[in-house]
Protein backbone atom coordinates (compact mmCIF):
# COMPACT_ATOMS: atom_id res chain seq x y z
CA UNK A 1 0.00 0.00 0.00
CA UNK A 2 1.30 3.46 -0.87
CA UNK A 3 2.09 5.38 2.33
CA UNK A 4 3.81 8.39 0.79
CA UNK A 5 1.90 10.95 2.82
CA UNK A 6 3.12 14.23 4.27
CA UNK A 7 1.53 14.53 7.72
CA UNK A 8 2.08 18.30 7.65
CA UNK A 9 -0.03 18.90 4.53
CA UNK A 10 -3.80 19.06 4.30
CA UNK A 11 -6.77 19.04 6.61
CA UNK A 12 -8.44 16.75 9.13
CA UNK A 13 -10.20 14.31 6.79
CA UNK A 14 -7.89 14.43 3.79
CA UNK A 15 -7.68 10.63 4.04
CA UNK A 16 -10.98 9.05 4.91
CA UNK A 17 -11.67 5.39 5.61
CA UNK A 18 -11.19 2.73 2.96
CA UNK A 19 -13.94 0.15 2.35
CA UNK A 20 -14.21 -2.26 5.26
CA UNK A 21 -12.24 -0.13 7.73
CA UNK A 22 -13.48 0.75 11.21
CA UNK A 23 -16.43 3.19 11.02
CA UNK A 24 -15.34 5.04 14.17
CA UNK A 25 -18.66 4.75 16.00
CA UNK A 26 -21.02 2.10 17.34
CA UNK A 27 -24.29 1.54 15.55
CA UNK A 28 -26.39 1.44 18.72
CA UNK A 29 -24.43 2.50 21.83
CA UNK A 30 -25.84 1.90 25.30
CA UNK A 31 -25.61 5.61 26.24
CA UNK A 32 -23.84 8.75 25.01
CA UNK A 33 -21.82 10.49 27.72
CA UNK A 34 -21.63 14.27 27.73
CA UNK A 35 -18.01 14.78 28.86
CA UNK A 36 -15.24 13.71 31.18
CA UNK A 37 -16.15 14.47 34.78
CA UNK A 38 -12.83 13.95 36.59
CA UNK A 39 -9.73 11.73 36.88
CA UNK A 40 -8.76 9.79 40.01
CA UNK A 41 -5.21 9.18 41.25
CA UNK A 42 -3.52 7.73 44.30
CA UNK A 43 -0.37 9.45 45.61
CA UNK A 44 1.65 9.13 48.82
CA UNK A 45 2.42 12.84 49.36
CA UNK A 46 -0.62 15.10 49.06
CA UNK A 47 1.33 18.18 50.15
CA UNK A 48 3.81 17.78 47.30
CA UNK A 49 0.98 17.06 44.87
CA UNK A 50 -0.89 20.20 45.93
CA UNK A 51 2.21 22.40 45.64
CA UNK A 52 2.72 21.31 42.03
CA UNK A 53 -1.01 21.59 41.30
CA UNK A 54 -1.05 25.24 42.35
CA UNK A 55 2.04 25.97 40.24
CA UNK A 56 0.39 24.20 37.29
CA UNK A 57 -2.78 26.26 37.66
CA UNK A 58 -5.32 24.29 39.68
CA UNK A 59 -7.22 25.58 42.68
CA UNK A 60 -7.92 23.37 45.68
CA UNK A 61 -11.60 22.42 45.87
CA UNK A 62 -11.28 20.33 49.05
CA UNK A 63 -8.48 19.03 51.24
CA UNK A 64 -8.35 16.49 54.07
CA UNK A 65 -5.66 14.28 55.53
CA UNK A 66 -6.45 11.59 52.95
CA UNK A 67 -7.95 13.38 49.94
CA UNK A 68 -7.16 16.32 47.68
CA UNK A 69 -9.63 17.66 45.10
CA UNK A 70 -8.36 19.96 42.38
CA UNK A 71 -10.51 22.17 40.17
CA UNK A 72 -10.36 24.69 37.36
CA UNK A 73 -12.11 28.04 37.10
CA UNK A 74 -15.11 26.67 35.16
CA UNK A 75 -18.19 25.61 37.09
CA UNK A 76 -18.77 21.88 37.48
CA UNK A 77 -17.12 18.98 39.27
CA UNK A 78 -13.49 18.95 40.40
CA UNK A 79 -11.04 18.01 37.61
CA UNK A 80 -8.84 15.67 39.66
CA UNK A 81 -9.45 13.62 42.80
CA UNK A 82 -6.30 12.40 44.60
CA UNK A 83 -6.38 9.91 47.47
CA UNK A 84 -3.48 9.22 49.79
CA UNK A 85 -1.96 5.81 49.08
CA UNK A 86 1.28 3.86 49.37
CA UNK A 87 2.36 4.50 45.78
CA UNK A 88 1.55 6.76 42.86
CA UNK A 89 -1.01 5.27 40.51
CA UNK A 90 -3.79 6.24 38.13
CA UNK A 91 -7.12 4.84 39.32
CA UNK A 92 -9.31 5.71 36.35
CA UNK A 93 -11.61 8.27 34.69
CA UNK A 94 -15.15 9.36 35.47
CA UNK A 95 -17.47 10.43 32.65
CA UNK A 96 -20.57 12.57 33.04
CA UNK A 97 -23.80 11.05 31.73
CA UNK A 98 -26.14 13.20 29.65
CA UNK A 99 -29.03 12.42 32.02
CA UNK A 100 -29.58 10.41 35.19
CA UNK A 101 -31.73 7.81 33.38
CA UNK A 102 -28.61 6.79 31.42
CA UNK A 103 -27.14 5.28 34.58
CA UNK A 104 -30.03 2.84 34.96
CA UNK A 105 -29.77 1.86 31.30
CA UNK A 106 -26.02 1.32 31.60
CA UNK A 107 -26.37 -0.68 34.82
CA UNK A 108 -29.06 -2.92 33.29
CA UNK A 109 -26.96 -3.66 30.20
CA UNK A 110 -23.75 -4.40 32.12
CA UNK A 111 -25.06 -6.13 35.23
CA UNK A 112 -23.80 -3.27 37.39
CA UNK A 113 -25.49 -1.21 40.09
CA UNK A 114 -26.31 2.47 40.45
CA UNK A 115 -24.85 3.62 43.77
CA UNK A 116 -24.60 6.99 45.52
CA UNK A 117 -21.37 8.96 45.40
CA UNK A 118 -19.99 10.38 48.68
CA UNK A 119 -22.20 13.15 50.02
CA UNK A 120 -19.46 15.72 49.40
CA UNK A 121 -19.63 14.97 45.66
CA UNK A 122 -23.34 14.24 45.47
CA UNK A 123 -25.09 12.35 42.73
CA UNK A 124 -24.96 8.76 41.52
CA UNK A 125 -22.42 6.52 39.83
CA UNK A 126 -22.11 3.28 37.88
CA UNK A 127 -18.69 1.63 38.15
CA UNK A 128 -17.51 -0.41 35.18
CA UNK A 129 -14.25 -2.06 34.14
CA UNK A 130 -12.89 -1.63 30.60
CA UNK A 131 -11.17 -4.56 28.83
CA UNK A 132 -7.88 -3.70 30.56
CA UNK A 133 -9.44 -3.84 34.03
CA UNK A 134 -9.34 -0.05 34.43
CA UNK A 135 -12.19 1.30 36.55
CA UNK A 136 -14.42 3.59 34.50
CA UNK A 137 -17.07 5.56 36.39
CA UNK A 138 -20.17 7.13 34.84
CA UNK A 139 -21.82 9.78 36.99
CA UNK A 140 -24.90 12.00 37.12
CA UNK A 141 -26.37 14.59 39.47
CA UNK A 142 -23.10 15.68 41.14
CA UNK A 143 -22.81 18.87 43.14
CA UNK A 144 -21.86 21.77 40.86
CA UNK A 145 -19.02 23.99 42.00
CA UNK A 146 -19.53 27.65 41.11
CA UNK A 147 -17.17 29.33 38.67
CA UNK A 148 -14.01 31.03 39.94
CA UNK A 149 -12.56 34.27 38.54
CA UNK A 150 -11.13 33.29 35.16
CA UNK A 151 -7.94 34.34 33.43
CA UNK A 152 -9.03 36.61 30.59
CA UNK A 153 -7.66 36.04 27.07
CA UNK A 154 -5.47 38.81 25.75
CA UNK A 155 -6.53 41.28 23.08
CA UNK A 156 -4.41 40.65 19.98
CA UNK A 157 -3.34 42.72 17.02
CA UNK A 158 -3.33 40.32 14.07
CA UNK A 159 -1.61 41.79 11.02
CA UNK A 160 -3.57 44.85 9.97
CA UNK A 161 -6.47 43.98 12.28
CA UNK A 162 -5.68 46.13 15.30
CA UNK A 163 -7.93 45.68 18.31
CA UNK A 164 -5.41 47.01 20.85
CA UNK A 165 -4.10 50.61 20.82
CA UNK A 166 -2.37 52.73 23.47
CA UNK A 167 -1.87 49.69 25.69
CA UNK A 168 0.83 47.08 26.04
CA UNK A 169 0.98 43.30 26.23
CA UNK A 170 2.64 42.25 29.51
CA UNK A 171 1.46 38.78 30.60
CA UNK A 172 2.67 38.21 34.17
CA UNK A 173 5.00 35.29 34.86
CA UNK A 174 2.74 33.49 37.30
CA UNK A 175 0.76 30.25 37.40
CA UNK A 176 -1.74 30.03 34.61
CA UNK A 177 -5.31 29.31 35.66
CA UNK A 178 -6.63 25.95 34.48
CA UNK A 179 -10.15 26.29 33.14
CA UNK A 180 -11.22 22.64 32.86
CA UNK A 181 -10.23 19.05 32.22
CA UNK A 182 -9.99 18.39 28.48
CA UNK A 183 -8.89 14.82 27.79
CA UNK A 184 -7.00 11.75 28.93
CA UNK A 185 -4.81 9.34 26.94
CA UNK A 186 -4.36 5.61 27.68
CA UNK A 187 -2.09 2.92 26.23
CA UNK A 188 -3.52 -0.59 25.88
CA UNK A 189 -2.36 -4.01 24.71
CA UNK A 190 -5.94 -4.68 23.52
CA UNK A 191 -6.49 -1.60 21.40
CA UNK A 192 -9.35 -2.75 19.14
CA UNK A 193 -11.28 -4.43 21.97
CA UNK A 194 -10.83 -1.37 24.19
CA UNK A 195 -11.81 1.06 21.43
CA UNK A 196 -15.01 -0.85 20.69
CA UNK A 197 -15.85 -1.04 24.40
CA UNK A 198 -15.77 2.76 24.82
CA UNK A 199 -17.73 3.34 21.60
CA UNK A 200 -20.39 0.77 22.46
CA UNK A 201 -20.82 1.54 26.17
CA UNK A 202 -20.30 5.32 26.28
CA UNK A 203 -21.30 6.35 22.75
CA UNK A 204 -18.00 8.03 21.97
CA UNK A 205 -17.05 8.58 18.30
CA UNK A 206 -13.66 8.72 16.58
CA UNK A 207 -12.29 11.98 15.20
CA UNK A 208 -8.99 10.61 13.83
CA UNK A 209 -7.33 7.22 13.36
CA UNK A 210 -3.57 6.78 13.09
CA UNK A 211 -1.93 3.63 11.76
CA UNK A 212 1.67 2.38 11.69
CA UNK A 213 3.37 3.43 8.42
CA UNK A 214 3.18 0.65 5.86
CA UNK A 215 0.71 -1.36 7.94
CA UNK A 216 -2.66 0.25 7.33
CA UNK A 217 -4.09 -3.14 6.40
CA UNK A 218 -3.60 -4.19 10.04
CA UNK A 219 -5.91 -1.42 11.16
CA UNK A 220 -5.35 1.66 13.33
CA UNK A 221 -2.94 1.79 16.25
CA UNK A 222 -4.28 5.00 17.80
CA UNK A 223 -7.56 6.89 17.89
CA UNK A 224 -8.67 10.33 19.06
CA UNK A 225 -12.22 10.02 20.35
CA UNK A 226 -14.87 12.65 21.16
CA UNK A 227 -18.26 12.79 22.83
CA UNK A 228 -21.30 12.58 20.55
CA UNK A 229 -23.65 15.43 21.43
CA UNK A 230 -25.34 15.56 18.05
CA UNK A 231 -25.20 19.03 16.49
CA UNK A 232 -23.47 20.48 19.58
CA UNK A 233 -19.70 20.66 18.87
CA UNK A 234 -17.43 18.88 21.36
CA UNK A 235 -13.66 18.67 21.85
CA UNK A 236 -11.77 16.88 19.07
CA UNK A 237 -10.88 14.27 21.68
CA UNK A 238 -12.01 13.60 25.20
CA UNK A 239 -10.23 10.24 25.19
CA UNK A 240 -7.33 8.94 23.11
CA UNK A 241 -6.28 5.29 22.93
CA UNK A 242 -3.02 3.89 21.60
CA UNK A 243 -1.72 0.36 21.13
CA UNK A 244 1.37 -0.46 23.18
CA UNK A 245 3.11 -3.08 25.31
CA UNK A 246 1.43 -2.13 28.60
CA UNK A 247 -1.88 -0.87 29.93
CA UNK A 248 -1.14 2.55 31.40
CA UNK A 249 -1.97 6.23 31.72
CA UNK A 250 -0.10 8.33 29.12
CA UNK A 251 -1.15 11.91 29.93
CA UNK A 252 -4.08 14.17 30.73
CA UNK A 253 -4.78 17.67 29.41
CA UNK A 254 -6.24 20.84 30.91
CA UNK A 255 -7.47 23.91 29.03
CA UNK A 256 -6.08 27.40 29.67
CA UNK A 257 -7.10 30.79 28.27
CA UNK A 258 -4.61 31.38 25.46
CA UNK A 259 -1.01 31.07 24.31
CA UNK A 260 0.25 33.75 26.68
CA UNK A 261 -1.36 32.05 29.68
CA UNK A 262 0.22 28.76 28.59
CA UNK A 263 3.68 30.21 27.89
CA UNK A 264 3.96 32.53 30.89
CA UNK A 265 2.61 29.79 33.13
CA UNK A 266 5.22 27.47 31.68
CA UNK A 267 7.99 29.91 32.49
CA UNK A 268 6.73 30.01 36.07
CA UNK A 269 6.79 26.20 36.28
CA UNK A 270 10.32 26.12 34.87
CA UNK A 271 11.52 28.68 37.41
CA UNK A 272 10.04 26.55 40.20
CA UNK A 273 12.25 23.67 39.07
CA UNK A 274 9.61 21.47 37.39
CA UNK A 275 10.41 19.42 34.28
CA UNK A 276 8.99 20.28 30.89
CA UNK A 277 8.40 17.05 28.96
CA UNK A 278 7.71 18.64 25.55
CA UNK A 279 6.57 21.97 24.12
CA UNK A 280 5.53 24.56 23.22
CA UNK A 281 3.95 23.55 19.90
CA UNK A 282 0.71 23.02 17.99
CA UNK A 283 -0.71 19.56 17.35
CA UNK A 284 -2.02 18.28 14.03
CA UNK A 285 -4.87 16.05 15.23
CA UNK A 286 -6.91 18.42 17.39
CA UNK A 287 -4.90 21.58 16.51
CA UNK A 288 -4.26 22.40 20.19
CA UNK A 289 -1.37 24.63 21.25
CA UNK A 290 0.31 22.39 23.85
CA UNK A 291 2.90 22.33 26.62
CA UNK A 292 3.64 19.09 28.53
CA UNK A 293 5.03 18.81 32.07
CA UNK A 294 5.91 16.03 34.50
CA UNK A 295 4.51 16.29 38.00
CA UNK A 296 6.58 15.18 41.03
CA UNK A 297 5.09 11.67 40.77
CA UNK A 298 6.16 11.27 37.13
CA UNK A 299 2.73 11.75 35.51
CA UNK A 300 2.65 13.83 32.31
CA UNK A 301 0.09 16.66 32.31
CA UNK A 302 -0.64 19.09 29.50
CA UNK A 303 -1.69 22.72 29.23
CA UNK A 304 -3.62 23.30 25.99
CA UNK A 305 -5.51 26.07 24.24
CA UNK A 306 -7.29 26.66 20.91
CA UNK A 307 -8.42 23.10 20.22
CA UNK A 308 -10.75 21.89 17.47
CA UNK A 309 -14.47 21.33 18.07
CA UNK A 310 -16.48 18.87 15.92
CA UNK A 311 -20.16 17.95 15.80
CA UNK A 312 -21.28 14.41 14.97
CA UNK A 313 -21.40 14.92 11.19
CA UNK A 314 -17.62 14.76 10.70
CA UNK A 315 -16.25 11.34 9.72
CA UNK A 316 -12.90 10.05 11.05
CA UNK A 317 -9.66 11.09 9.39
CA UNK A 318 -6.96 8.48 8.70
CA UNK A 319 -3.23 9.20 8.68
CA UNK A 320 0.06 7.36 9.26
CA UNK A 321 1.56 7.76 12.72
CA UNK A 322 4.94 9.44 13.17
CA UNK A 323 6.79 11.30 15.90
CA UNK A 324 7.16 14.36 13.65
CA UNK A 325 3.45 14.16 12.85
CA UNK A 326 2.53 14.92 16.45
CA UNK A 327 2.99 18.65 15.85
CA UNK A 328 2.54 21.23 13.08
CA UNK A 329 5.28 23.36 14.65
CA UNK A 330 7.40 23.35 17.75
CA UNK A 331 10.46 21.43 18.91
CA UNK A 332 10.75 17.75 17.97
CA UNK A 333 8.93 15.35 20.29
CA UNK A 334 11.33 14.56 23.12
CA UNK A 335 12.47 11.12 24.22
CA UNK A 336 10.88 11.86 27.58
CA UNK A 337 7.48 12.50 26.00
CA UNK A 338 7.79 9.43 23.77
CA UNK A 339 8.72 7.30 26.80
CA UNK A 340 12.11 6.23 25.40
CA UNK A 341 14.42 8.40 27.52
CA UNK A 342 16.85 6.26 29.57
CA UNK A 343 15.38 5.68 33.01
CA UNK A 344 12.82 3.73 35.01
CA UNK A 345 9.91 4.40 32.66
CA UNK A 346 11.78 3.15 29.58
CA UNK A 347 12.96 0.11 31.53
CA UNK A 348 9.37 -0.66 32.57
CA UNK A 349 8.26 -0.45 28.93
CA UNK A 350 11.07 -2.79 27.83
CA UNK A 351 10.00 -5.32 30.43
CA UNK A 352 6.39 -4.85 29.37
CA UNK A 353 7.36 -5.52 25.74
CA UNK A 354 8.93 -8.83 26.68
CA UNK A 355 5.82 -9.83 28.63
CA UNK A 356 3.33 -8.60 26.03
CA UNK A 357 5.01 -10.52 23.22
CA UNK A 358 4.47 -13.75 25.18
CA UNK A 359 0.79 -13.06 25.93
CA UNK A 360 -2.40 -13.25 23.89
CA UNK A 361 -3.05 -9.63 22.89
CA UNK A 362 -2.70 -7.28 19.92
CA UNK A 363 0.91 -6.31 20.61
CA UNK A 364 3.02 -8.65 18.47
CA UNK A 365 6.37 -8.40 16.67
CA UNK A 366 4.80 -6.59 13.73
CA UNK A 367 3.26 -3.98 16.02
CA UNK A 368 6.56 -3.64 17.88
CA UNK A 369 8.40 -2.93 14.62
CA UNK A 370 5.72 -0.40 13.68
CA UNK A 371 6.01 1.35 17.05
CA UNK A 372 9.80 1.56 16.76
CA UNK A 373 9.47 2.99 13.25
CA UNK A 374 7.11 5.66 14.58
CA UNK A 375 9.55 6.62 17.37
CA UNK A 376 12.38 7.07 14.84
CA UNK A 377 10.31 9.07 12.35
Amino acid sequence: MNDHHDVHVGLHSEQGALPGEHPGRARNPVIKVADLAWLEFEKPDLRKAETFAHAFGFATAARSADELWLRGTDSGAPCVLIRRGPQSSFLGPAFRATEAADLSRLADRTGSRVTPLPESLGGLVVDLADPNGLRVRVTAGMEVLGALPAQQPHTFNFGHSTARTNSTQRPPREPTRVQRLGHVVFQTTRYRQTLDWYLEHLGLIVSDFLYHPGHRERGPAMSFIRCDQGSIPTDHHTLALMLGPSNRYVHSAYQVADLDALAAGGEYLREQGYQRSWGIGRHIQGSQIFDYWRDPDGFIVEHFSDGDLFDNTLEPGWAPMSASGLAQWGPPATKDFLGIAPGREALRELRAMACALREDNEFDLGRLRGMMKVARS
